[in-house]
């Protein structure tokens, strides 16, 4: 594990001195070595770094997704300034990190640090005036959140603050629990706490959407696991009202998803309807909640960033993210009505995606706590494909106001979808790799 943070190390400090091909080179080969310790089911574990499948999945999928930041900004000159390539590989650094320690105070300062890159890239690289206010929802959202989660883990510190050897089975936090569930309540984000993320995916560019969607959602929920011996008794108390509220919030943004007219709103508002399913079967605690969650973050990563990919591809072309003003739009460009349908499929879970077999254990983990929730999640699974199927008709037919584009789609961007959705169609076949986490 040390030899993966010196590389990760040696590549910050080096990128000024490598061009943005090279830096994609050397993530490559970092993201086959953590392949090969994927296969080799071995956990690499020391008293500051402990590593489980959870970690190695989610540092691969931000491997994988920098290495398609990259190549969604190849258009535009954002791929050739060296501050974007430190921004990027700085962040991929944090998250290696971040997914890897195994000190819970470690743990918050790079779970915090994630958000410096971020808020840079939206700050630089943003194409409206907006995107200082949504930068600046972001920052107030997450450092507000997660401030108490700090003092608790202060406060309640024994000897050691690496989770492998905190004894927290007679500790009751009591009030408390909500503090340090905030935190991470705040990244996934829940209902109620998810104002900041329709505006910073609004108002960021595409790599950094990418990123935001891709990774940075999925950190709420593996600080949930790994922090989950803090409140594990207080969870069990709470849990059912925590998921009525974040399963009934999501479909109220599953219906809120339909009445959308700009495309990046409407990906982004599914993202927290998806990630609301995520955090529910998470609290449930069980195997099929864990593996469930860990499919699904996966799944989601991937085709969400597709998604957003394809809506900047749109909005290069035709200046505008209004689904009224380019309507129609496979009269302009048919090759990518495919694409659309595609990545609408992946994003309802159909069968044979892993988004369905992500919600298939998710389901059957929250209905073991109560049948009741069958009917709200039955709700989610329609209204999920009624706004999937309204965002791919409402573009591909009908007629709008832009009848022109200014250039064609390019062969690297469609390299840009397929990369996408290779994995989203070969992980199927070795879905059991799942299965063995926990």
């Amino acid at each position: 594990m040390l030899e993966l943070i010196f590389w990760g190390f040696s590549i910050l400090c080096a990128q000024f001195f490598l061009s943005s091909f090279q830096v994609m080179v050397i993530l490559s080969i970092f993201l086959v070595k953590m392949i090969s310790v994927i296969f080799s089911n071995s956990e690499m574990s020391s008293f500051f770094f402990n590593i489980d499948e959870m970690s190695i999945m989610l540092i691969c999928l931000s491997i994988w997704i920098s290495f398609l930041m990259f190549m969604a900004s190849m258009k535009n000159n954002v791929f050739k300034s060296k501050v974007f390539v430190f921004y990027t590989v700085l962040m991929n650094f944090l998250l290696t990190i971040c997914f890897a320690v195994s000190s819970v105070l470690a743990f918050y300062f790079f779970f915090e640090s994630v958000l410096f890159p971020m808020i840079m890239m939206i700050f630089g690289w943003g194409s409206q005036p907006e995107r200082l206010q949504a930068g600046f929802y972001m920052l107030m959202y997450t450092l507000f959140g997660s401030l108490p989660m700090l003092l608790m883990i202060l406060f309640y510190k024994e000897n050691s603050f690496s989770y492998l050897y905190m004894d927290w089975e007679n500790v009751k936090m009591g009030m408390f629990f909500m503090f340090m569930m905030l935190g991470f309540m705040v990244k996934v984000p829940v209902f109620f706490l998810h104002l900041w993320l329709p505006k910073a995916h609004v108002e960021a560019p595409i790599a950094g959407s990418m990123i935001l969607a891709g990774i940075l959602l999925k950190l709420g929920i593996y600080g949930i696991f790994r922090f989950k011996n803090f409140f594990f008794k207080d969870m069990l108390v709470v849990n059912h009202f925590l998921m009525i509220a974040s399963i009934w919030g999501s479909v109220l943004i599953s219906i809120y998803c339909i009445f959308q007219n700009d495309i990046k709103s409407l990906i982004a508002y599914s993202s927290v309807c998806h990630m609301g399913v995520v955090f529910s079967g998470t609290l449930t605690m069980t195997f099929f909640g864990s593996w469930g969650s860990l499919v699904l973050m996966i799944g989601h990563g991937l085709c969400s960033s597709g998604l957003f990919c394809l809506a900047n591809l749109l909005y290069e072309r035709f200046y505008s993210r209004s689904m009224i003003l380019i309507k129609g739009m496979s009269k302009i460009f048919p090759s990518l009505s495919l694409w659309w349908f595609l990545f609408s499929v992946f994003n309802m879970s159909a069968p044979l995606t892993m988004n369905l077999f992500g919600e298939v254990l998710l389901m059957v983990s929250i209905m073991k706590i109560s049948l009741l929730f069958m009917i709200p999640l039955m709700l989610i699974i329609f209204l999920s494909a009624c706004y999937s199927i309204f965002m791919y008709s409402y573009l591909n037919h009908g007629s709008g106001w832009v009848l022109w584009s200014e250039k064609s789609i390019l062969l690297n961007e469609f390299l840009l979808l397929f990369l996408h959705l290779a994995p989203l169609t070969l992980w199927i076949l070795k879905i059991d790799l799942f299965l063995k986490w926990i």
